[in-house]
């Protein structure tokens, strides 16, 4: 690999290799398969970390969909259901003039995935293409998605504040729609999608850095 945009050496060509557990810097030709402290398998680069990529970022938007279409949950009173899905639920929270709670709603379960996914796709594309954009961008937007991606989880539990929170009268039962497990995936999904993209392709397919 040609050295960086900057003029400095890489790793690679230094022959050094980090270990993502440790961050143990080695010698690949001394260490080639295990981390010499932690004893953790390492590569150079992490095997069709593109390719898995795009087969994640794909999947999400497959599952986006559902997530957002069909009823997250229906909440049954009197003997009858009525169906939500995330936007009316947020909706609802507006109507009943709770909009602090309708906008963390809106942001945590619409805003972050659909950005993740958005921002997923934009830096594999700048890599299959190579494009010339700056590098840091790409990559502060990256560290963006991954640690939005570490409190993912803090939007399914937004899900269940919506759900405890509908002003239908008297809530006998609350049943799961099947939103509510396309959403569940689309955040496992985007999860793995951010992990298994190494951030060593930015700057492979990077010729000059602007």
């Amino acid at each position: 690999m040609p050295d960086n945009a900057q003029g400095g050496k890489t790793g690679i060509s230094q022959g050094l290799q980090v270990c993502a557990i440790c961050s143990t810097v080695s010698k690949f030709k001394e260490f080639p398969d295990h981390c010499p402290v932690c004893d953790n398998a390492i590569r150079v680069r992490k095997k069709n970390s593109l390719q898995r990529t795009w087969a994640l970022i794909i999947t999400a938007m497959i599952f986006i969909i559902p997530a957002n279409v069909y009823p997250i949950t229906f909440l049954m009173k009197n003997n009858t259901l009525y169906p939500d899905t995330i936007f009316s639920g947020i909706l609802s929270l507006v109507d009943s003039d709770m909009l602090v709670i309708a906008f963390i709603v809106f942001f945590a379960s619409i805003l972050v995935p659909f950005l993740k996914i958005i921002t997923l796709t934009f830096i594999a594309l700048s890599v299959q293409f190579k494009w010339n954009l700056s590098t840091k961008s790409r990559l502060y937007a990256y560290k963006a998605v991954d640690w939005i991606g570490k409190w993912s989880v803090l939007d399914l539990f937004v899900i269940s504040i919506m759900v405890s929170v509908f002003d239908k009268g008297t809530l006998l039962l609350v049943y799961p729609g099947i939103a509510a497990s396309a959403f569940t995936l689309v955040v496992i999904i985007t999860l793995f999608a951010a992990s298994s993209f190494d951030t060593r392709l930015i700057w492979d397919a990077q010729s000059n850095d602007s």
